[in-house]
Order: C-alpha cells, then structure tokens, then sequence
C-alpha cells in the first residue's frame, strides 16, 4: 500500500519525554517510512524532576529515548518547568530544526515562549505546521472574545490539526478551524505494556491479599491526589455507600493526600486503602488489581485520561465524569463504564452504587472493542493523512 507519508522529514518539537509519546515515537520509527526527529525541550522524565502536584521528585522508570531519532534542545529559563509561559525558553531550536530541514513541523501546544517564537519562525519560511493538543470546552460557556480571538487567530497559522478525540475537535471546531484540516490521532498508549500477563496478575493476587481485598469488589482511583481530579467527592460517596462487599483503594500523592487519610480513618468501619505514587512499571499489576477504575475529575482539568486508556486495555469497567476529554470516545454509560454529572455528588453515589453490584462480565468484550480503535496504529494512520494534506515545495 502506498504510505501517503513516505519520505516525509517530520520534526517533532515537544516540552519533555513522557511515558505516553517517548513510546509512540518509537513505533512510529519502527514501522513507518516518517524520518522523524523529536526535539525535546527539557529534560523532565529523564532526569529525577520535581513535580508540584505529586510532591515529589522521581523519573520514569521505562525507556523514553531509545528506538528513535532525538537531540535536547537547550533550555535557558532560569525556572524550568512545563507549568509556566517562560518554563522553556530554547533560543538555538530554530537553528537546529534549519539545518535538520523539516518537511513539516508537529507542535505539542502553543503556550510557552519557545513554541510561539517557532510558529512566527516558521511561517516566516512557509513551513507547514501540524497542532497536537488535547484542549476541550466541556463545562465551560462560551469563551470571552479577549482570549478567542486570539486563539483563532493562532489556530490559522496552522496547516493541519492532530485532534486526539471528539470533544477535542469540537473545540478547534469552534476556534473556526476548518474540517479538512483536521485529523483524528487518537491518544493511545502502549498496548504491549498494559496487555494482561501472567507477572502481572500474579502481582495483582499478591497485592489483594496483602491490602485485605479479596473476596470484595475493588474500585481504583490512580493518580494526583489534587481538587481537580475529585479524589475527595469519590471517597465521601464511597463511605456514604459503606458497601461490605466493596473497598476502594487509592493510589497517588499529592495534596489531597492527609486529608484523604484523616478521612477515612474517620470510618474504620468502611475498607479504604492508600498505596503510594506508582511508576510506570508498577501500574498494570495496580489496574488488575481492580474490578472498577473511577477517574471523577471536574472542569477543563482532565483533557483526557489517559489512565482511562490503560485501565480499558487491562479489560478494565471505568467511572468518569462527564467533564473527563475522553469520556465520549471512550466511556460509554451501561456499555462500557459508567457516566456521572461532575457537579452532582448524588448522580456520583448512584453511579458508584450501580458500578458495585453490576454483573462485570458483559462489559469485557465491549471495552475491548472499543479500546481496540486507540492504538499507535491508528494514531500513526491520522498522522499520515495529516502529512499528506500539507503543500509541498
């Protein structure tokens, strides 16, 4: 079949190697003809960063750097980080993206110092660029004209748009992006690392029994323990059920985290435990070891989810709010998961409630159905097509 992409020279500029893209970039080396070179603009996840919300300091315990072309493009700002305008401040990456001579350009955000310096750059030089952002507008009205007109008028600069699923594209939508440039590139994660085997089941055994579980249905939360992912709403509805039958396990750090603790120690009477932040290496044997995964998060937080991808390979039911950026593609309510209103701590109860005792069985194959279409494969299949609508010399 004829790649649509073939020969294509495509730089991929990026904050920082992460655990969800390091290995998208591997794959995308390994089996298709895109000559690509990732440059990194910091180099966060590879050498022990701190991160504010999980307070704490740590790298990812799984190769980020192996398998494709990439170079770390220096960065001069004083405060480093990914969380501030000025956090990457890279004044040689125009240089060294002249003289790797990019086809096109693939552009992770828009909003630090470095990635506006490149779009002027590059149009400057009529060198396509293609967006990657996974931004939504769920639960938020219309936007003020103050900071629409401006993205609109940002979004043209672009030639085409890498949209990670439908709220997401709803969102260019609305920022007048026309239709023909944009293509879906669904986020996915590694299926080889979240694919059931016998390791990690037979971790997921050890660690019911070790916390008390078996023998009860486990409900999961994983990540940041910070407002904006409500991991406090999920415990008060759990104890508000007190289900003998069921346990919730919480795992992460972050501010949230005493206040959790107090709480529940509150209800002795009711199976709650905490297990520490987890690294990459650790989390299929913590999903496994769930019967639900619950990601209740409000607002514009949440873009997506990707925990939610993880979860659904692992065969894994999830619970999301309605303000989660993949809950449309993914999580459909009674089908694959269950849906809440995030603002409603009621609907919250009564979905946790009916997630508890449902029977689990006939939702395996439709997860599995429906995670099969986020896949590196077809992420690199959108891609292509996105390389193939730019204006060649």
């Amino acid at each position: 079949m004829n790649d649509p992409a073939k020969s294509s020279r495509l730089a991929i500029v990026v904050s920082h190697p992460t655990q969800y893209y390091s290995p998208w970039f591997r794959w995308l080396a390994a089996n298709t003809d895109i000559n690509l070179r990732v440059f990194y603009l910091w180099n966060a996840g590879v050498n022990a960063t701190h991160d504010p919300q999980f307070g704490k300091t740590f790298a990812w315990d799984v190769d980020l750097l192996s398998g494709y072309e990439h170079e770390f493009v220096p960065n001069t700002s004083p405060a480093p980080g990914s969380d501030r305008f000025s956090g990457l401040r890279n004044p040689d990456l125009p240089s060294l993206l002249a003289a790797w001579r990019p086809d096109a350009v693939l552009l992770f955000g828009y909003n630090y110092a470095t990635h506006l310096r490149l779009i002027l750059w590059a149009r400057l030089r009529r060198l396509p660029l293609i967006f990657r952002g996974d931004s939504h507008l769920l639960g938020r009205a219309r936007l003020p004209w103050t900071k629409r007109l401006p993205l609109t008028l940002l979004y043209r600069q672009f030639a085409a748009f890498a949209t990670v699923g439908e709220a997401n594209r709803d969102y260019f939508r609305a920022f007048r992006v026309p239709a023909r440039k944009i293509f879906a590139v669904p986020h996915c994660v590694n299926t080889d690392h979240f694919t059931p085997t016998d390791a990690t089941r037979a971790e997921a055994a050890r660690l019911r029994t070790s916390l008390g579980l078996n023998g009860k249905r486990v409900v999961l939360f994983a990540g940041k323990l910070v407002p904006a992912k409500q991991p406090r709403a999920l415990l008060e509805a759990f104890l508000a059920l007190a289900p003998a039958h069921a346990a919730l396990v919480i795992v992460g750090e972050g501010e949230e985290q005493a206040p959790l603790v107090a709480r529940a120690a509150d209800r002795p009477d009711v199976t709650v435990r905490f297990l520490p932040f987890a690294n990459q290496s650790e989390m299929p044997a913590r999903y496994l070891m769930a019967d639900l995964f619950a990601l209740p998060s409000r607002g514009h937080y949440e873009t997506w989810g990707l925990a939610v991808n993880e979860a659904m390979h692992l065969g894994v039911p999830c619970i999301v709010s309605d303000r989660v950026g993949c809950q449309r593609d993914l999580v459909t309510d009674g089908e694959t998961g269950w849906v809440f209103r995030s603002d409603d701590s009621a609907h919250l109860r009564e979905k946790l409630a009916a997630a508890i005792i449902a029977d689990l069985a006939p939702f395996s194959p439709r997860i599995a159905a429906r995670i099969a279409g986020y896949t590196y494969e077809t992420a690199a299949l959108g891609l292509r097509l996105a390389l193939a609508s730019l204006p060649r010399p």
